[in-house]
């Protein structure tokens, strides 16, 4: 069950901060928002998490949706509440945060924020127009180093909990074009958990997931021998589906 924003019982503001994790090329991205301000009499930029305060007539999960649709464009994309954080100082840790707020008349320093992650597969998405505003761009998640307030924790619990999800849940699939090859599969599974699979033995435990259907198509105009396309069928799985998907066991 979701957290209300009428819950708190608190005059805290509550915000949703919202984790946008695209995978492209082997690589797991994050969406992220250039922030820019005056800071020491110079213009300082910086990246941060897409969010937004949650607004009085909206409850958490729309005001979530509303970030992303605003941002992307996108609308009924894989979306899931993971976190809330409300230490008293997230907001103020450093000079130039308190700084930023003070620029864009935030009345309070502390806020409670509700975290989500969604997950969009980012090929897929530029076939389908996907356009970004002109302040947000994809980032691998490897080269993320810091980010605004405590935007790099949240980010890091996001990917621990889409790591523990994958090995249980098919949420992987949210990521990949809807037909895909075994090896963007596999690339998948090791980007995201951070680990190598043998080939022949991750193939092997393909075979035996009867909701990876393949499909009598194969990649065309490749160098190498056009390997065959598969599809995973949620309605399969929900007859045959097993605690875990972890390709390493």
């Amino acid at each position: 069950m979701g957290i209300s924003s009428r819950d708190t019982g608190l005059n805290y503001h509550v915000s949703v901060d919202c984790v946008v994790f695209g995978f492209e090329f082997g690589k797991l991205n994050a969406l992220l928002i250039e922030r820019e301000m005056q800071f020491e009499g110079s213009t300082y930029t910086d990246l941060k998490l897409p969010g937004d305060l949650v607004r009085t007539d909206e409850d958490l999960d729309t005001a979530a949706a509303r970030v992303l649709k605003e941002l992307t464009g996108l609308e009924n994309i894989y979306l899931k509440q993971y976190a809330a954080i409300g230490t008293p100082n997230r907001l103020t840790r450093l000079e130039r945060d308190m700084e930023w707020l003070r620029q864009i008349g935030h009345p309070e320093k502390v806020v409670v924020t509700v975290a989500y992650y969604s997950l969009i597969n980012i090929d897929q998405d530029k076939i389908n127009k996907f356009q970004l505003q002109k302040n947000a761009r994809w980032q691998a998640v490897s080269q993320i180093s810091e980010l605004a307030f405590d935007h790099l924790e949240i980010l890091n619990e996001a990917l621990q909990t889409l790591r523990t999800e994958l090995r249980s849940n098919p949420i992987g699939f949210e990521l990949l074009p809807n037909k895909f090859t075994l090896s963007q599969l596999q690339k998948l599974y090791e980007v995201i958990l951070g680990v190598s699979f043998d080939k022949r033995n991750f193939r092997k435990k393909v075979t035996n997931m009867p909701y990876i259907v393949p499909i009598n198509e194969k990649e065309r105009g490749v160098s190498h021998k056009p390997a065959r396309y598969y599809i995973f069928s949620k309605k399969i799985y929900e007859k045959t589906r097993k605690n875990s998907l972890d390709f390493s066991m």
